[in-house]
């Protein structure tokens, strides 16, 4: 018995779930598993998947084709898979929670594991799911830990969520935050400036750096790798931890070759995932700095706390961080049929996709009189998120205009404010055109 792990199936009752195993384990995830579409819903009169055509891939979406949706990244819209796994594991949870719960939780929390292992080319131990990047965040800067005299360098560019995570860690026990400007104009930065200014901000004390992969105020992506490689020539110590919300799905790159500590990034954004789903990836280095903040329903710590065993639990370190309690868990379960989804792709083939899309959006407002550019134009210093600023017009009006001209875009949540496209794989070349045309009649 002591060897045992305990999953909620076996706090739940291990009769009670036994009596519904057939149904909770039968018609839906079956009907998954084949690739045939469910019953109801509209993934039912989806085309079949052809993952070598774009017409196809687009096809996966159930959106409004009556407008050019450019900000699909924002809050995802799921493809015909996805849709599909919510409903099977939702209709599951309808017929018999408990039952579902207890019979399939183990199982479809250790692929949705394996599959983000897969796609960050890592070991599934060292990946926390969470439900969202603003949690990760959160749980990351509140876990890693620190000493009286040691310094957080963060950046005036990162989003709410990382600078108030650290506001609060400040707040509650001292910890020194400071923030630094890695560039003037976001347009013509360089490689250079941006590490020569991360650099010189780094201090012997710095023990904690938090970046962003790809800003979401300007477009701007990070050389990751090279910051990091700075920041431990001046810091040995410092873990290097990144919001990669902007990068993760869009780009075909592992933390390997980002060569960060940790990276935290929701699964709703590029990726096009459920909504409400999220992760932490960690090194051993990185992991072996924090404690978790949440208590983790995995089955090796509950069983420490059932049978009153002295020590911590054997969890390993990256579920030991993945906050227990009850989820949504039709939601978090087809994070699986997300990451399948994009292998069936190909990454790199998704990479190259949205790049082409962003270039010519870039190319396109780059050419409008009275529209300023602020993403730099070449894809070693920007993804898939374009940002433009256009003269005498407001951005909400700008908004406002484009959504009642047929295109979906977005303002961002930052002073300035400019306007923001992004086109992802559920997008055409003739959704990028029409935002043009539409941005011309803004001028």
């Amino acid at each position: 018995m002591s060897g045992m792990q305990f999953t909620r199936r076996s706090l739940l009752g291990a009769t009670a779930a036994a009596g519904v195993t057939g149904l909770a384990t039968g018609c839906e995830p079956d009907r998954r598993e084949s690739g045939a579409p469910p019953a109801d819903g509209p993934a039912s009169a989806t085309p079949p998947f052809d993952p070598a055509s774009w017409g196809s891939v687009r096809a996966q979406f159930a959106l409004d084709r009556s407008r050019a949706h450019l900000a699909t990244f924002v809050f995802s819209a799921h493809p015909a898979p996805v849709r599909a796994a919510v409903t099977a594991h939702r209709d599951g949870l309808d017929r018999d929670a408990m039952g579902y719960l207890g019979a399939n939780e183990q199982r479809l929390d250790e692929a949705v594991l394996e599959a983000a292992a897969d796609h960050l080319d890592t070991r599934p131990d060292q990946i926390a799911l969470t439900d969202s990047t603003t949690m990760g965040l959160g749980l990351l800067y509140t876990a890693v830990r620190l000493r009286p005299g040691d310094e957080v360098l963060t950046t005036e560019h990162d989003f709410y969520a990382t600078h108030e995570s650290l506001r609060l860690r400040a707040e509650r026990d001292g910890v020194t935050v400071r923030r630094v400007r890695l560039y003037r104009d976001p347009a013509v930065t360089t490689v250079d400036e941006l590490v020569a200014n991360l650099s010189a901000a780094v201090t012997a004390r710095t023990r904690v750096v938090a970046l962003t992969w790809v800003h979401s105020s300007t477009g701007v992506k990070l050389p990751i790798r090279q910051l990091a490689n700075a920041v431990r020539a001046r810091s040995p110590e410092a873990l290097v931890c990144v919001d990669g919300v902007h990068g993760f799905g869009a780009e075909a790159v592992t933390p390997a070759h980002l060569g960060c500590d940790a990276l935290v990034s929701g699964c709703h954004k590029w990726l096009l995932g459920p909504r409400g789903t999220g992760l932490i990836w960690g090194s051993e280095r990185a992991w072996g700095r924090m404690t978790p903040v949440i208590p983790t329903f995995d089955g090796r710590s509950i069983g420490h706390w059932l049978f009153g065993r002295a020590g911590g639990p054997a969890t390993p370190a990256g579920p030991a961080h993945t906050p227990g309690g009850y989820h949504s868990f039709e939601h978090r379960w087809a994070l699986a049929e997300a990451f399948e989804f994009h292998r069936r792709i190909g990454p790199e083939r998704v990479a190259a996709r949205t790049r082409e899309l962003a270039d010519r959006l870039k190319d396109g407002l780059a050419g409008i009189r009275g529209v300023r550019l602020v993403t730099p134009r070449s894809s070693e210093l920007s993804a898939g998120v374009v940002c433009c600023d256009v003269t005498d017009v407001p951005v909400g009006e700008a908004v406002g205009r484009l959504h009642a001209a047929g295109v979906i875009a977005s303002s961002t949540p930052y002073r300035p404010s400019y306007l923001r496209f992004g086109a992802t794989i559920a997008n055409s070349e003739a959704d990028v055109d029409s935002a043009l045309r539409a941005v011309r009649g803004l001028v």
